[in-house]
Order: structure tokens, then sequence, then C-alpha cells
């Protein structure tokens, strides 16, 4: 198993905060927006004698309310076709299990969220990755790279829309393409769509959305950065195939059912108010543009302006990601404080790549976001490997 490159740097984090050093984490997807309160009463006010197993799909009620969520943004399901999950990895992990044998193969663009070669592994599937660029802002890449690795063995492309860890929005144009390719080729096409929430320019595709393709493709879901609840563990496994669900519903039944508690989370949760996301997407979107600004004015630094979720990829004057990273948290400090990044080695697949580009989670307030900007700038006019 691959480690996590979000993660792996968290024993140096600490370490810092021993010393007394404030790290402003910009390394990890945990959102500081409150929970709503309506969701977490549900779950405190929530009264039976026993803690009982759910439905190995899910509870029913919960179900039905999310295909009425669904319906809401363009996208028509039932119930039946929902299975509940363990936070949206399992879902993924349902994914690659239910319709893919060991050696068999996934087209993934890169950089893409670094957990899917995990999964992969434990799946015996092998990840092909397309590379996409930070030049173009990480845009679908041509289909022709993607004809180039298809072989007997590939069943599935994965897509991320908006994309962790790029943060791009993938237009009704690049999912129309990759449409095309799956019924060509007779794939199917996972989509993660963790993010649907969060565009901030452009309107959301889901891969739901596409015509004549029900039984190819899978949606991937998840309450965890939607309603600001990622330790409930609580996802959904989507599609209209039939055979597919009955064959992904032996994964749920062997593993029992999904958490409890987090089902009355969620469900509590689709009652919010329909203007509940323009809030919490205002403040995120204030939170790109303040750190796209700052990125960009450091001498040498090249971020491209990401359409949706809360990353930012940006391209440093550096010459090795993992060691910078490392590096601020071991031996850098400014006003007593220093910031903690994701290397973007580990959201890549072809090795070499993302040397020196690292992503950055803008789940912070706009006040701590400058002053870790601060902390960048004044890092890499000090790093020792700095290459301008």
């Amino acid at each position: 198993m691959p480690p996590s490159p979000i993660r792996k740097l968290v024993p140096y984090a600490e370490a810092a905060k021993r010393k007394g050093t404030k790290v402003y984490h910009l390394n990890i997807g945990q959102p500081d927006i409150e929970t709503p309160q309506v969701a977490l009463d549900a779950v405190r006010k929530s009264d039976f004698k026993v803690l009982e197993y759910s439905h190995s799909a899910g509870n029913e009620s919960y179900r039905r309310k999310l295909a009425g969520y669904y319906k809401q943004a363009g996208i028509e399901v039932n119930h039946e076709q929902i299975i509940i999950t363990t936070g949206g990895s399992e879902a993924i992990i349902f994914g690659f299990m239910a319709c893919m044998d060991a050696g068999d193969e996934v087209i993934i663009p890169e950089p893409f969220y670094a957990n899917y070669n995990g999964f992969a592994v434990e799946a015996g599937v092998v990840v092909k990755p397309i590379t996409s660029s930070i030049e173009t802002g990480f845009a679908l890449p041509p289909i022709e790279d993607f004809e180039k690795v298809i072989t007997a063995k590939t069943k599935a492309i994965v897509i991320c829309n908006p994309n962790n860890p790029t943060g791009y929005l993938y237009s009704a144009a690049e999912m129309e393409v990759l449409k095309q390719l799956i019924i060509k080729h007779n794939l199917f096409l996972f989509a993660d769509e963790a993010y649907r929430e969060f565009c901030y320019e452009g309107k959301h595709t889901s891969a739901m959305h596409l015509k004549g393709v029900d039984d190819h493709v899978v949606l991937m879901d998840t309450i965890s950065k939607r309603y600001s609840a990622c330790g409930g563990r609580v996802g959904a496994f989507v599609t209209k195939n039939k055979a597919l669900l009955e064959a992904t519903m032996k994964f749920a039944q062997a593993r029992l059912s999904p958490p409890s508690f987090a089902q009355i989370l969620g469900e509590a949760a689709i009652d919010l108010p329909a203007n509940y996301f323009d809030t919490t997407k205002a403040e995120y979107k204030l939170r790109r543009d303040t750190i796209v600004k700052r990125l960009n004015a450091i001498p040498g630094v090249f971020c491209p302006n990401p359409g949706g979720a809360f990353y930012a990829m940006a391209k440093l004057p550096i010459d090795d990601s993992d060691k910078f990273c490392q590096w601020l948290l071991e031996s850098f400090t400014y006003n007593n404080q220093t910031v903690m990044l994701a290397p973007a080695t580990g959201f890549y697949s072809t090795p070499g790549l993302g040397k020196n580009e690292v992503r950055l989670a803008y789940v912070i307030n706009v006040a701590a976001i400058n002053a870790a900007m601060d902390c960048l700038e004044k890092a890499l006019q000090e790093y020792p490997g700095k290459t301008m």
C-alpha cells in the first residue's frame, strides 16, 4: 500500500507544534465550516434502545430522501439505485471490486486523489495515468491520450469533478468526450462528485446527466465535504446498472451496514434550506480568490484559477516538493509560524512528475490564508533548494 502523501508529514507537523510553532494546515481537505446544527441535533436527539444494523444498502428513509436531493441536481434516480457506503472511499472501492478483476486496468487523469492508488492496490487493479498539465489549468487531456493506453484489460475511467487535487471543473463538452469514449470501448465511467456543491464559475455537469449511458456510469458521493462531516464516514454508490447494483450489494452485505449515526445526520442535512450552500460557497470563493492572488504575486510561482472544490495546485521555484514540505516543518519558521502543504508527487502516478508542485487546501479563513502566504513567500526566499 502506498503511504498517504497528505498524511505522511503529520509527524513533522506534530514535532513543530511541540516546539511551539504555529502550523497553518493547507495540506488536507478538512473544512473549518461548522457542521449544520440541525444535522448534529438529529443525532443528539435520536431515541432508540438498541443501536442496530441498518439495511446493507443503508436506511430506506435516507435513500429515498437522497434520491430527492439528486433530483434537485437534475439526477433522476430512485432509492433502489443507491447503496449507502462507509464514506466515499468505500463507494470507490466497491466500484473497483465489482467492475474489475485482478490485473484489469483503470484510466485516471493525473494528478489525481492519491487514495485512488491505494484503492487500486486493494482491488489488484492497475492504474493507467493520463497526464494533464498545470499550464492548461489541468483540463481534460486529449482523447488521443486515452486511446493510446486503452487495452483489452481496460475496464473503467475515473473522473473527479470538480477535481481533487487540482480544483478543475470539467465542462459539459469534456464530459461528452468521455461519454463517447466509454461507448466506443464499452467502459465504466466512475464519477467522484464529492465537491458538486462547490463550483465557482460554470455549471456542474454530473456523469449522471449524460444520456444513453446509464449502464456505464457510476456516481461516487459523500457527505464529508458537502456538510463538513468528514468524520461521519457516509457516502453513496449510485448507478442505474441493475447487474452492477446486485454485484455491489454482495460487498455491502459482507461489511454488514454503513454507520447508523451518520445516516441520521445525512438524512437530516437534506432538509437544510435550498440556499444553505450559498454562504459556504461564497466563503470558499473568497478564500480561493485570496490564495490564488497571493500565490501568483510571489516571484516564480504559478497557480491556475480552480473552478471548483477547495484546492489549488501551484508550481513553485523549488527542486523537490517532498523535501520542501518537510523542510517547512522541520527547519523553517517565520514569526514562529509555518505552513503545511501536500507535495504534488503523491498525486501523480507517473514517476518524476509533481517535483515542483504542491497542493493547497483553502479550508482555513482568509486571515489565516494571508498569514500562511506570508510564511510561504518568506520560505521561498530562504529555501536552500530554490531554483531562482
